[in-house]
C-alpha cells in the first residue's frame, strides 16, 4: 500500500511547480503553514549536495478542527506534508495519504475525516 499520492510532471522545475502546488492546495481549502528546503538544509548541516527537494506543510483548517475535535492528540500528525522533488525528467509531487497515516489511530470517525482529506489532496495533486 502506498503512503503517498503521487504525480510526475515532466519538463518542469521545482520553483514553477511550487506556485502551482500552492494554488491547487488553496483551491481546496489548504494553506501552507511550513516550508522546508531540504536541499539547502542538507548543504548547510551536512555539506552534501542533493537535487532540489521541498516539503510543504499543508493544513485545511476545517478538516484539522474536525480531526482535533475527535482526537485532540491527532495534532501530532498534522499538517499534511506535500513534497516537491526534482527527478530525472521533471518534478515528482507527493502528498501524504492521511488514511494510511491515521491507521495508527483506531477511530472510524477519524478515518472518515482522513478519507475526505485524502480526496481533497488527490484532487489538488491532479490539478497541479
Amino acid at each position: 500500500m502506498s503512503y503517498t499520492i503521487n504525480r510526475m510532471i515532466s519538463d518542469a522545475n521545482i520553483d514553477d511547480l511550487d506556485a502551482r502546488t500552492r494554488k491547487a492546495l488553496a483551491d481546496r481549502g489548504f494553506g501552507v503553514l511550513t516550508e522546508i528546503d531540504v536541499k539547502a538544509t542538507m548543504k548547510t548541516k551536512l555539506d552534501v549536495e542533493m537535487p532540489p527537494y521541498r516539503i510543504l506543510g499543508a493544513c485545511n483548517p476545517k478538516m484539522a478542527h474536525r480531526a482535533i475535535g475527535i482526537k485532540p492528540r491527532v495534532g501530532a500528525m498534522l499538517p499534511c506534508n506535500v513534497i516537491l522533488r526534482e527527478v530525472e525528467g521533471g518534478v515528482e509531487v507527493s502528498a501524504i495519504d492521511p488514511v494510511v497515516s491515521m491507521q495508527a489511530i483506531e477511530n472510524p470517525e477519524l478515518t472518515a475525516v482522513a478519507g475526505e482529506v485524502r480526496d481533497l489532496l488527490a484532487k489538488a495533486v491532479a490539478a497541479i
